[in-house]
């Protein structure tokens, strides 16, 4: 009996013990359950650390940006996103869905690279158009840029705006201050060609130009893709050659160092070259000074002349200094802009001018216009140059003023036709020779004129010389 209950007690300890161990086997599965239920971890295997980015919409960089101005864009990190509003200005070719923009507005220029653009867009990005950029502003080889894959819209009923190029001639050579106007339109004066080369060995690829300025070289770039082979300006470098003398506009790109990308070049004009340029257009010229009137408030005017004919340079800007040094023979390089006051064709007022430095000298004789005084059409030909009219019958002298001082008003006849000629105070003042000759002449006097021939709503020669014949 004693053994039957040892028996028995032990048998009801092992049930005991099952029973306990299977309660805690079921405590820890509903344990497991409950935390992969919490989770998502439906399959009990252990949760990653790392967040599920699928369900997660990514934030729009742009969103609530405001438009920059150009000052902030500069500021900008690179790297960062950027919003600006700028103006078209110029293009390269669109292709693929994407196309470079140079733009600029009245605080500077920008260059958006590979912007996205239809094509039927693209068509709409003409000069002066003002679209909204967003992108990445980015950085190559010192040219900062909008990155590609930049988007744009249209500013409806916005302006226009072209940009006139900044003459940044004196800057040339300081990279720190020229780079203040990376990417906007300037042009560069008196630059010498020191190399031409095209990228594959002839035309039809990018042409790299080398000029100079004092003993410093520059590489500039006529650029396929913004002026193709068929444009005048890549065509015009067939014509240059090295050691001739440039003026250059472009966009002032950026490849380590300065990198203009050429949008127009001027060389020096042929006489024949600068009659047929378009009144108020640039103009570059040199010839040979043959006289001057009077210095005065840093301005000169200047007749002028080569073998092939005259140019009158209107109130150059001109220091006391180099005026003096105007002499007749002297060979000058004037910039200025062709323009045209009651018939005379002139280079307008604030041209300036450099000294040609080698040069030859050159004084013209007087040509012999006698014979075509009368023939407008023939006459016009040789304004400004220097021409003697022989035979000439005095018919009026009249002083300005009523008295000598200012200029003489000299009217002469030849034949049944009167011209009006120009004793000029500024070019021959009332103490020289021509002046005082005429305190001389009467009417009916007959006369040789010596001047240039001035127009003044038809000819009104500029009298340098005059001889009485009877």
């Amino acid at each position: 009996m004693k053994k039957f209950l040892v028996l028995l007690l032990a048998l009801v300890l092992v049930l005991a013990l099952v029973a306990c161990n299977d309660a805690n086997e079921t405590e820890e599965t509903t344990d497991e359950v409950t935390t992969a239920e919490q989770t998502g971890n439906t399959d009990g295997t252990e949760e990653s650390d790392e967040s599920d980015e699928s369900d997660t919409d990514e934030k729009d960089p742009f969103e609530n940006m405001e438009v920059m101005s150009y000052d902030e864009y500069i500021a900008a990190e690179l790297d960062s996103p950027v919003v600006i509003e700028a103006y078209v200005q110029a293009t390269q070719s669109w292709w693929d869905n994407k196309i470079t923009v140079y733009l600029q507005d009245e605080d500077g220029g920008y260059l958006a690279y590979e912007m996205v653009c239809s094509e039927e867009d693209a068509a709409k990005l003409v000069p002066g158009t003002k679209i909204q950029i967003k992108g990445y502003k980015t950085e190559w080889s010192g040219e900062v840029e909008i990155a590609s894959g930049a988007t744009f819209t249209f500013v409806e009923g916005a302006d226009s705006y072209i940009a006139e190029p900044a003459d940044l001639t004196d800057i040339l050579a300081n990279e720190a201050e020229l780079i203040k106007h990376q990417n906007e339109l300037a042009v560069f004066y008196n630059l010498v060609v020191e190399k031409i080369e095209y990228r594959n060995g002839e035309p039809g690829d990018d042409i790299y130009v080398t000029v100079k300025q004092g003993e410093n070289s520059f590489s500039f770039c006529v650029e396929r893709y913004l002026t193709a082979p068929e444009t005048d300006v890549y065509k015009a470098f067939a014509d240059i050659a090295v050691g001739d003398v440039v003026n250059i506009e472009g966009f002032v790109y950026w490849y380590n160092g300065v990198n203009t990308h050429i949008t127009a070049v001027q060389t020096v004009m042929t006489h024949a070259e600068y009659v047929a340029a378009e009144l108020e257009s640039p103009v570059m010229i040199e010839a040979y000074v043959q006289a001057t009137q009077s210095w005065w408030d840093n301005k000169i005017t200047v007749y002028l002349q080569d073998a092939d004919g005259g140019y009158l340079a209107y109130e150059m800007t001109c220091s006391e200094e180099d005026a003096a040094k105007l002499v007749p023979g002297t060979k000058i390089r004037i910039i200025g802009y062709k323009t045209e006051w009651s018939g005379e064709v002139e280079i307008a007022s604030g041209a300036t001018f450099t000294f040609v430095e080698g040069a030859d000298s050159y004084i013209a004789e007087p040509a012999d216009l006698t014979s075509i005084l009368a023939n407008e059409a023939e006459l016009i030909k040789h304004q400004n140059e220097l021409a003697v009219f022989k035979g000439l019958t005095i018919e009026k002298i009249e002083y300005r003023n009523g008295e000598p001082g200012d200029d003489i008003y000299v009217t002469v006849k030849q034949g049944e036709n009167s011209f009006s000629f120009c004793v000029e105070r500024y070019l021959t003042a009332p103490d020289t020779d021509v002046y005082k000759a005429f305190a001389n002449l009467a009417a009916g006097d007959v006369v040789d004129i010596t001047g240039f021939v001035y127009w003044y709503n038809g000819v009104n020669t500029h009298i340098t010389g005059v001889t009485k014949v009877s």
